[in-house]
């Protein structure tokens, strides 16, 4: 029987599109050196460190197969499974990403197959789709570090994990705008819902709840505290009962908007509080440049006007202050506009990245993606999920 030294380790890819950088990091909360693959260098060289980051640059076709023209097809639109067994026919859009299912028997997609597809052009005969992996054309970087050391562990063999690729296989790229062309998420008309009421109407009773586990609360404040210091005035825009900032702004002025005035009551990091309704006014109740930095966590999806609301934002907050935007996969269904829902969790980065770059306000554009880390024991749905809710973010800093 083999011995193996087991560990906890943070993978973190890096690579960027044509307009933006983006950053992946995944939690692997028992690995086996042994075992379980790590590419290039860091198969040797981690094993060994300290806890320290190590990482590697791969250039496009090291990790991931090579680009190839041979992996984009026309299909007859009539031939691809779009129908709903409730509902109207799924609508194709240039740029979107889909479940290759949809094309089943061209090019050995088999039926089920739940990897994405991009649909590069369409037309009313014919669909062109490209079943490159989204960073097949882009140079990564792989880094890694020990959280830490779980000890040696018998060896009974089992799965092994090709780490990179269980990283790359989960969505990653579907944030990336096409290098041509714009992607067509949104048309410039108001985003539908299937609660279409007022909000105000959802929102008079307060819910003083947390929709998100402690670990994904914390990842959040961890990407607060890039961009916010003390003194600094911020926005906590669509806000609640609590802000998700990090401890140490010290003399930091947080004005609150929300829909609740309750729930902005009984939140103690508040020191304005401002109820308003972007829905039915985009129009900000604050003067030209009154923010140094703007956040807003888990009520992007909300947005009905989301252009109009960013170039508000980009408004409201200095050059150069940053716009912050994170959510993870719970909302409420009734009143998220109906795209959020047809869309992968990565692509919904690229719906807000979208909203920054139509608002044209905004450049420095990034995303990140946070998965993996465990869910607290002591969080309600401990039992019936294993990993924390996984936290995505979107930011830009105002041109």
């Amino acid at each position: 029987m083999n011995s193996s030294q087991q560990a906890a380790v943070e993978v973190r890819i890096q690579w960027h599109s044509p307009d933006a950088r983006h950053a992946e990091r995944y939690y692997f909360d028992k690995l086996n050196f042994w075992r379980d693959i790590f590419p290039g260098n860091l198969s040797m060289s981690l094993p060994d460190s300290d806890g320290e980051w190590l990482q590697q640059e791969f250039t496009p076709g090291e990790l991931l197969p090579a680009w190839s023209e041979h992996n984009l097809h026309s299909v007859r639109r009539g031939s691809l499974k779009l129908s709903r067994r409730n509902g109207p026919p799924i609508e194709l859009h240039k740029g979107r990403f889909y479940p290759r299912k949809f094309a089943a028997g061209t090019a050995g997609i088999f039926d089920g197959d739940m990897h994405p597809m991009r649909v590069i052009d369409v037309d009313e005969d014919r669909v062109l789709i490209d079943l490159n992996h989204p960073l097949a054309r882009s140079a990564v970087t792989v880094a890694a570090r020990i959280v830490e050391r779980k000890g040696l562990a018998g060896e009974h063999g089992g799965r092994c994990n090709d780490i990179v690729m269980d990283v790359l296989e989960g969505g990653v790229g579907l944030q990336a705008a096409m290098a041509e062309g714009h992607t067509g998420f949104i048309n410039g008309t108001p985003l539908g819902r299937l609660d279409a009421r007022e909000d105000a109407l959802f929102y008079s009773k307060p819910r003083l709840v947390q929709h998100l586990d402690s670990s994904a609360i914390a990842r959040i404040g961890d990407i607060y505290r890039r961009f916010l210091q003390p003194g600094m005035r911020v926005l906590d825009f669509m806000s609640s009962w609590v802000s998700h900032l990090p401890d140490g702004l010290s003399g930091t002025t947080i004005t609150g908007l929300g829909m609740n005035a309750h729930e902005l009551e009984q939140n103690p990091r508040l020191d304005q509080r401002v109820v308003h309704d972007v829905n039915q006014d985009p129009r900000l109740p604050f003067d030209d440049q009154s923010f140094d930095a703007v956040i807003c966590t888990a009520s992007v999806e909300y947005l009905v006007q989301p252009v109009e609301v960013f170039r508000e934002l980009a408004r409201v907050v200095r050059p150069g202050g940053p716009v912050v935007m994170t959510f993870s996969d719970r909302w409420f269904p009734t009143k998220a506009i109906d795209l959020w829902s047809e869309l992968h969790p990565f692509e919904r980065m690229g719906l807000v990245l979208d909203y920054f770059r139509q608002s044209g306000r905004f450049s420095n554009l990034a995303t990140e993606s946070s998965r993996g880390l465990p869910r607290p024991a002591d969080d309600k749905y401990a039992g019936q999920r294993a990993t924390a809710d996984p936290v995505f973010a979107v930011w830009g800093e105002r041109v």
